[in-house]
């Protein structure tokens, strides 16, 4: 494909590429010519597996990605990033996007047999490192790459939420805790980032075969139910919310912020 030049110059981080929606996003901004940083926590062979795949796709796409095998939660992480993301990248003022599709929490049910504590329920700790990982860590970025003036004049930012925000999933209530608090914060940053022309909007993808979705009990029910109620007869693909991630990302999208946009096929109405 040959590549477009709407994104020449700009970049997108992507905060949890390795895989799923994360992964599928790079592929497709990478064919429209975004820049491409690139954070994960992998193992040594994974990532090098991965690498050969960045390689290829910046190949393709005749533009950079730059990978980042380090802890995205922590602020030695986030110190270490931008020290050698503005080394490398010396222009100020080239990110258009930030994406935070980071997929780390607990998953556990609030009550256990009979009616004593036990270990195989949810902690407060749990809760709060899930709504840290996957909700208020997206400000900490934020707030990051803001002061060192990296956003361009027209950035975007976008987060992942779920229909679990707002309904009962099995094991889900660290992670439904920490999606309602990220729908709450976007709201916010939509408000307090667009005064500096930032727009700050939330993608909530129908039920997708990822490797975080696996993790949660009764994921083969969800998958199973999913591809039968859905309007369009399939279950959401990762390459579904990469195009949309993309087309937030175009001038013609400037005017959406503060939203939830549903990106399922018309899986929500059911």
């Amino acid at each position: 494909m040959e590549n477009s030049s709407e994104f020449e110059g700009l970049w997108a981080i992507v905060l949890g590429g390795s895989s799923g929606f994360g992964f599928a996003s790079v592929e497709k901004l990478a064919k429209h010519g975004m820049n491409i940083a690139v954070l994960y926590r992998e193992t040594a062979q994974v990532e090098k597996e991965l690498k050969m795949k960045f390689e290829k796709i910046a190949s393709a796409g005749n533009i950079k990605i730059l990978p980042f095998n380090i802890n995205a939660l922590e602020e030695e992480g986030r110190k270490k990033f931008v020290d050698q993301f503005t080394k490398t990248v010396i222009q100020k003022n080239c990110v258009r996007l930030l994406m935070h599709s980071i997929a780390r929490g607990n998953l556990k049910p609030i009550v256990g047999e009979g009616n004593s504590i036990e270990t195989d329920v949810i902690s407060s700790q749990d809760i709060a490192f899930t709504t840290y990982a996957m909700s208020t860590s997206l400000l900490d970025w934020t707030r990051l790459i803001f002061a060192e003036n990296l956003f361009c004049k027209d950035a975007r930012i976008i987060g992942l939420t779920s229909e679990g925000a707002h309904k009962y999933w099995e094991s889900y209530a660290a992670v439904s805790i920490a999606k309602s608090s990220l729908e709450s914060l976007v709201t916010y940053m939509a408000v307090e980032f667009g005064k500096h022309g930032i727009k700050t909007n939330l993608v909530q993808a129908g039920i997708t075969e990822t490797p975080s979705l696996k993790k949660i009990s009764g994921s083969e029910k969800l998958i199973k139910l999913a591809n039968e109620i859905n309007p369009l007869g399939r279950i959401t693909a990762p390459v579904d919310v990469a195009n949309v991630i993309y087309l937030l990302c175009t001038g013609e999208a400037a005017w959406i912020n503060g939203s939830v946009i549903h990106v399922d096929g018309g899986e929500h109405c059911r």
